[in-house]
């Protein structure tokens, strides 16, 4: 599909700004890493083949009993001396860069133990390995970020498109509700909620879900305000067309550009966000691979470094990125930049 000339010339713009243009690809690498976390950092073989047949333990369930080892038809313990043994005599595996999942155990290391060559970021308290949890902490912190960014644009626009449109009372109602609204104390409420439910990833999508959409209504809001008075507007409604479509069609892609260029921040905001609430312990379940437990543990073990160094550049890296990509994206969306 061959872009337009406006579209090309933000492409071209995009490009042109190099710190933003490394920032996503590099921003790229880092969620395809996390995406793939169960194949770049597991406990369990990628393939493994034994007496002419070929498993893939890293996403089906293989019994030790397969390779002679145990009694019980259970789930092999790959890590275990006589797995490894049996699966050596007669075949071979093939095993993930990192060979720890978020919740393995190292076992014979005093926790929190040093980076080493079994463990380049060394282990937490819990004796789990640091690189294996940013790993899957980086894909729930990109997916929870990406959901909670998404699903609030959509909700924003539409409630500041409806603003914006109509004016008058339901403007200025939209306006109070929202005053109100936004001022309510969502922490407090959140430790309520944390008191009464275990939070999960989708319990925490959804509460904070009912205050994150107002970012970008205001914006959008203003827009729809300015649009409507316009003169193609004016005659679209003059022909009869309907307020849906007009909001769709003619009122709406000019407005998207507006919001399209703070999507980065926001991103980053609910990446923070996550966590923040992990720190705080009211987040994602104990024991969840997170950033932000991640930086409470280097805050309760001072005398491990690497914890703190380690979420010191995984949190402000990724912020970072999403920071220059926004800055590209708003100056490749700015009308009064050149090439």
């Amino acid at each position: 599909m061959r872009l337009s000339p406006l579209w090309q010339r933000r492409v071209l713009a995009f490009r042109a700004h190099r710190r933003g243009w490394v920032s996503l690809w590099m921003f790229g690498l880092v969620l395809a890493v996390s995406l793939a976390a169960n194949f770049v950092a597991n406990d369990k073989p990628l393939l493994v083949e034994y007496r002419g047949h070929f498993y893939a333990p890293v996403v089906e369930r293989v019994a030790g009993t397969v390779f002679g080892a145990g009694f019980l038809p259970t789930e092999a313990d790959y890590a275990d001396p006589a797995v490894q043994a049996a699966i050596h005599a007669q075949g071979w595996e093939v095993w993930p860069p990192v060979r720890f999942n978020a919740a393995s155990i190292v076992w014979n290391v005093d926790a929190p133990s040093p980076p080493s060559a079994q463990n380049f970021l060394g282990t937490d308290a819990d004796a789990r390995d640091v690189l294996a949890r940013v790993i899957y902490g980086l894909r729930v912190s990109i997916l929870f970020g990406f959901s909670l960014t998404a699903a609030a644009s959509v909700i924003g626009i539409l409630a500041g498109a409806v603003q914006g449109f109509y004016g008058g009372w339901v403007d200025l109602l939209g306006q109070r509700f929202i005053e109100v609204w936004s001022g309510l104390p969502q922490l407090f409420l959140l430790i309520v909620l944390a008191s009464l439910i275990t939070p999960g990833f989708f319990t925490l999508l959804l509460f904070l879900l009912l205050f994150s959409w107002t970012a970008l209504t205001g914006m959008v809001r203003a827009e729809f305000l300015r649009a409507r008075r316009l003169d193609y507007v004016r005659a679209a409604r003059a022909l009869g067309v309907g307020d849906v479509r007009i909001m769709a069609r003619h009122i709406l892609p000019n407005a998207a550009i507006a919001v399209v260029t703070f999507v980065p921040f926001l991103l980053a905001d609910s990446i923070v966000l996550l966590a923040s609430l992990d720190f705080l312990g009211v987040g994602l379940p104990p024991g969840a691979a997170s950033l932000g437990e991640l930086v409470a543990e280097a805050k309760d073990h001072p005398e491990a470094p690497w914890l703190g160094m380690t979420a010191f550049v995984v949190l402000g890296g990724v912020l970072l990125l999403l920071v220059f990509i926004g800055e590209a994206v708003r100056e490749a969306f700015d009308p009064r930049k050149g090439l």
